[in-house]
């Protein structure tokens, strides 16, 4: 019953996937001018360059302050065009922009980060920009590992569909005052971050060692931990078939990592996605936190930087780390748009030196411009010059998740978040959770190399 569960839903999903795909193919163009309706059809228009834009941020709320700078700066040098700022919360957006490929909806110009990408490239909803690149003074100003990344989870054909604006790194964040009050090591094993998590909880005082993720985008967070602690260096196994995530080493570090929830975690952490969770450690007396880059001024500004330091995840036995691959994220042109000009103009303007150094000082994170990824702020900010070391001196292998999937995100979000909480909760194993996942993974993977060869 199991197995014809998984076929079911997998049915299912390519059937949306399908009629999403004809929905747009059949969409007629309509005459809708430069006001950045985005309803001109699945081909939309170049447009004059002149009018509004509606851009769709994918991290509302987070990056709204930083992205209502750039816009400003943006029209001040763009005096003929004007943008129309839309703020949508990342467990939201790619629903919305699910949703509007079939209404025909879209905006001209939205964030798009590496694990969306497949998905939305597979329902034709985005424009291929390798020709604008190649002419727009930001060729050979972009990060080549960045790109590599976009071209790779855009499908497997090498289209480049999102320009990319950043790259982040996963993060342990501790307490630098409440480990040295507790005599402990700073917590970079896997056994001293659980003896750490351990020594700091006192439910009484309102205590916990760690806070755990068991709401939107909790999959990305235990994966990481399963492999950190496995030393499973691959996704696959040796031809590309099987996924590893149920290798019986990845049950073992799964069931001793969820065994920490009410234990040594807050109970609220059931239901709490990131922004809940850094909100609750930065205003409690939490001693660790597993996030990224992204939220590094957010403790900056509730704890001062004396308080907490940002390092690079946990390694495991013989010193070496394992980590999963986050997601790189950037900038797309929605096909359907009317005022594709003045969108790529939006994008060139966002991604160039400065503005792509400011937004980054903002967000914590990589720059994909390389000019700006050499302001001096990048080595100021320890958790950011950290991350890149790890990833350059040859002390962390990355798993490399498959976003070129175009059911990815559904597996790893939809279909598997709620099961997530029951793992948690108790009332479903950790060996049947990694089951199911693993062969909703397999037939996917399948279905994709199918249509490969």
């Amino acid at each position: 019953m199991e197995n014809s569960m998984r076929r079911s839903s997998r049915g299912a999903r390519r059937s949306v996937t399908a009629v999403a795909v004809s929905a747009v193919l059949a969409l007629t163009a309509t005459a809708c001018g430069d006001d950045g309706s985005g309803s001109s059809g699945d081909k939309g228009a170049e447009g004059s360059g002149k009018g509004r834009i509606t851009f769709w941020d994918n991290n509302g709320g987070v990056r709204t302050d930083i992205w209502k700078e750039i816009i400003a700066d943006f029209e001040k040098a763009n005096p003929d065009i004007d943008v129309k700022y839309v703020p949508i919360a990342a467990t939201e957006y790619q629903s919305k922009v699910d949703t509007s490929i079939q209404a025909d909806g879209l905006p001209d110009v939205g964030g798009v980060g590496a694990a969306m990408l497949a998905g939305f490239a597979a329902q034709n909803a985005l424009e291929p920009l390798d020709d604008r690149l190649a002419k727009s003074s930001l060729d050979g100003k972009l990060n080549e590992d960045m790109l590599k990344s976009m071209k790779a989870a855009g499908g497997g054909d090498g289209t480049l569909y999102s320009v990319p604006t950043s790259a982040n790194n996963g993060v342990l964040y501790y307490r630098t005052d409440l480990f040295e009050a507790a005599g402990l090591d700073a917590p970079t094993t896997w056994d001293k971050f659980y003896e750490a998590a351990d020594k700091l909880t006192d439910k009484d005082e309102n205590a916990f060692g760690y806070t755990i993720r068991g709401g939107a985008g909790s999959i990305a967070q235990a994966l990481d931990a399963m492999y950190g602690q496995s030393g499973i260096t691959s996704f696959w196994d040796s031809g590309n078939e099987k996924t590893t995530v149920d290798d019986p080493k990845n049950v073992a570090a799964l069931e001793k990592y969820t065994s920490l929830f009410k234990k040594v975690t807050p109970a609220a952490d059931l239901n709490n996605d990131f922004t809940k969770m850094v909100a609750q450690w930065d205003s409690g007396t939490i001693g660790m936190l597993n996030h990224n880059l992204g939220s590094y001024q957010d403790h900056v500004k509730a704890l001062g930087a004396g308080k907490f330091r940002g390092i690079p995840q946990p390694s495991g036995p013989g010193g070496k780390r394992v980590q999963v691959s986050n997601p790189v994220d950037g900038l797309g042109v929605f096909k359907s748009s009317g005022n594709k000009d003045a969108a790529w103009k939006f994008i060139e303007f966002a991604t160039e030196k400065a503005q792509n150094s400011r937004f980054n000082e903002s967000a914590g994170q990589v720059p994909s411009n390389t000019d700006a990824a050499k302001d001096a702020w990048v080595s100021k900010a320890e958790p950011t010059k950290l991350a890149a070391e790890a990833l350059s001196d040859g002390s962390t292998t990355i798993v490399q998740l498959p976003y070129y999937l175009p059911d990815w995100n559904t597996i790893s979000k939809t279909d598997n978040e709620p099961a997530f909480q029951k793992v948690l909760t108790g009332s479903l194993s950790e060996k049947e959770f990694l089951d199911t996942l693993a062969g909703q993974l397999n037939e996917a993977q399948k279905e994709w190399n199918e249509q490969k060869g």
